[in-house]
Order: C-alpha cells, then sequence, then structure tokens
C-alpha cells in the first residue's frame, strides 16, 4: 500500500462531470472534466495551459446537470501526476456538502459509508 493509499481517508468515486476552476480573484480561470471526488476532496483532469504548483488555492466549482445545480469550494492543490490534479477541500457552503453527500451516497449504494465518513471529515478539518 502506498503512502497516500494509508492516508487516504475518505472513499473516492468516480464522478463524470464538468468543474471550471479560478484563482480567488477571478483574474484567470480553467474548465475541465471531473476524475472522481470524495468529501475530501476533487481529482479532475488537468486544463490546458495551468501552471498551477502544489499549495496553490483556488475556487472550484462543479458544474452538475445542466448549470442549474452547482457545488463550490475553496481548494488547494495537493498533487499534480500527469494530466491529474488532486484538489483537497478547505471550505465548502452546507448546501454544497450536501449535494456532495447525496452524489456519493448513490454512487456507493451505501448511506452507513458516509455516516462514518462525515465524523472523519470534521475531525480532520479542526487539525
Amino acid at each position: 500500500m502506498t503512502d497516500s493509499q494509508q492516508r487516504r481517508h475518505f472513499t473516492r468515486v468516480p464522478f463524470d462531470t464538468k468543474y471550471r476552476l479560478q484563482i480567488p480573484d477571478n483574474s484567470k480561470q480553467w474548465t475541465g472534466e471531473v476524475a472522481d471526488l470524495s468529501l475530501h476532496g476533487v481529482l479532475i483532469k488537468g486544463p490546458e495551459n495551468f501552471a498551477g504548483q502544489p499549495g496553490d488555492k483556488f475556487v472550484l466549482e462543479l458544474i452538475l446537470g445542466d448549470e442549474e445545480v452547482t457545488i463550490h469550494m475553496e481548494v488547494h492543490i495537493v498533487h499534480i501526476h500527469d494530466d491529474l490534479i488532486g484538489l483537497e477541500c478547505e471550505h465548502i457552503e452546507l448546501e454544497g456538502i450536501t449535494h456532495l453527500r447525496r452524489i456519493l451516497e448513490l454512487n456507493l449504494g451505501d448511506p452507513k459509508l458516509m455516516e462514518r465518513e462525515i465524523p472523519e471529515m470534521i475531525q480532520a478539518k479542526k487539525h
């Protein structure tokens, strides 16, 4: 088991949706496809001409359906590998976490798994 697999406490699910990633001051934005997501973060397919580095902060918008529902979160880059960028969620509004939880429950098929992960997420944010 690799170091990252040992540290990973949150179940990831493949999820096909689009994203918008922007610098917090809105000076630049990119769009692309999500590879997978969890309660703690999102793995995205890197956009063209992206020059971010681990630690850089962004605002991520997950676009669900035909843009009627979006999930906004503040994120930072954890890792970049090949064309994938791992983003860790720093802040998400209650409505966004509600949508995210429902997406994960539907894709996991096990609501009890989500019940175990939410307290872990809260604990991780305290440290």
